[in-house]
């Protein structure tokens, strides 16, 4: 969405010019000259006549992952991504007057999941992976986190969804300064990644690994949309202190941290929600379209068919196969919908992680920092 109540806050990310001006073309910098084009549903504000040594592959692979990553169709805050949302709200305590800027958005799906809350919610990412419903209801922008196109003091919070494992140092370091350089004293931020440290029940929670391991082994399903998409972790932050300390870097302080413990999560994770996965995936009729168990639904695919309908049977297309069943439960994601409430059921499951371990140190973490106000 491109609003106009965004204008104030920006400067050019070339020049850090603020002397800028509204054309029918683009976004305009008196400075510099340059032209930020408006797009469908965000502006370009990625700096011109700049190479950078690190690109994501979100951004270098971003035409490939474009189907693959089934990003345009949001479905509700459930499942590892709901305890994610739900920390984050807790954390942040939201209030309506605040701009909230969601630094390395991806599809915003949690800036779309937040955006009621807050008086304007800003997307910012080098890709523009955005979702139908972000473009529609948040403000975005095409922009690098080393370069932010916003002028200082601009946003009373900030949050960063796993986004902090992609990076190498020097990155993270140009990525977390400029999230506190945009932030108003006072201001803060939450942030949510991992490192490599093991958590004290490794043990214990590397049983629910080894059982969907062999589930991977007969061929029922497989995790490689999940590899794929964690290709590019580098975790350089690789203990607690390293994570605190690049903080401290940029001037952030840290305010509460909650740490992952993902005892019932990783159950969920790579037993039951892949099994899951692996039944409504597995549901085509003859013509490779999704089976129906109405017989009067013509294959319509918001139907659900009763488990006696299908068969597992081992195969290859296990991303095709995971994209298919998360559309198909997606049609079912109706608000008051049984399939609504058993997943929400699930996410409460996978909480538990962090009410019952948060105080134990692990890899997996959400830190709340605050910029300081000034002196006086």
């Amino acid at each position: 969405m491109i609003t106009r109540d965004l204008f104030p806050l920006l400067q050019c990310p070339t020049c850090r010019s603020r002397d800028l001006y509204v054309a029918d073309d683009g976004l305009h910098c008196a400075s510099c000259t340059h032209i930020y084009a408006f797009a469908d549903g965000y502006i370009d504000l990625m700096p011109r006549d700049t190479t950078y040594g690190y690109v994501s592959k979100y951004v270098s692979d971003e035409a490939e992952l474009a189907e693959e990553l089934d990003y345009r169709d949001l479905a509700p805050p459930l499942l590892a991504a709901g305890v994610r949302d739900r920390a984050l709200r807790r954390m942040l305590r939201w209030r309506p007057s605040d701009v909230a800027l969601d630094n390395g958005c991806g599809t915003a799906k949690h800036a779309v999941w937040n955006a009621r809350h807050v008086g304007l919610m800003v997307g910012s990412d080098p890709a523009t992976l955005f979702a139908d419903e972000a473009v529609a209801t948040v403000a975005l922008a095409k922009a690098d986190s080393r370069s932010l196109p916003f002028a200082e003091d601009s946003f009373d919070k900030a949050f960063s969804i796993d986004i902090l494992e992609h990076f190498p140092i020097d990155v993270i370091d140009d990525y977390l300064a400029e999230t506190a350089r945009v932030l108003r004293p006072g201001g803060r931020m939450l942030a949510f990644s991992n490192t490599r440290e093991m958590s004290p029940i490794q043990p214990i929670i590397n049983l629910s690994r080894r059982l969907g391991r062999l589930f991977v082994r007969a061929g029922v399903y497989d995790f490689s949309r999940e590899a794929r998409r964690k290709s590019d972790h580098l975790k350089s932050l690789e203990t607690w202190e390293d994570v605190l300390a690049a903080f401290d870097r940029a001037g952030l302080r840290p305010v509460r941290v909650v740490f992952w413990n993902s005892l019932f999560t990783t159950f969920v994770e790579h037993v039951l929600m892949k099994l899951g996965e692996a039944v409504m995936g597995r549901m085509k009729d003859e013509g490779g379209r999704m089976k129906s168990a109405n017989p009067k639904s013509d294959h319509n695919d918001s139907e659900v068919p009763h488990p006696s309908s299908f068969t597992l049977h081992p195969s290859s297309d296990g991303i095709a196969r995971e994209i298919r069943a998360r559309r198909r439960m997606r049609s079912q994601l109706r608000p008051g919908s049984p399939v609504y409430y058993a997943l929400m059921g699930v996410t409460l499951l996978m909480e538990l992680d962090l009410w019952l371990f948060g105080w134990m140190r692990c890899g997996s973490y959400f830190i709340l920092v605050e910029k300081p106000r000034s002196p006086g």
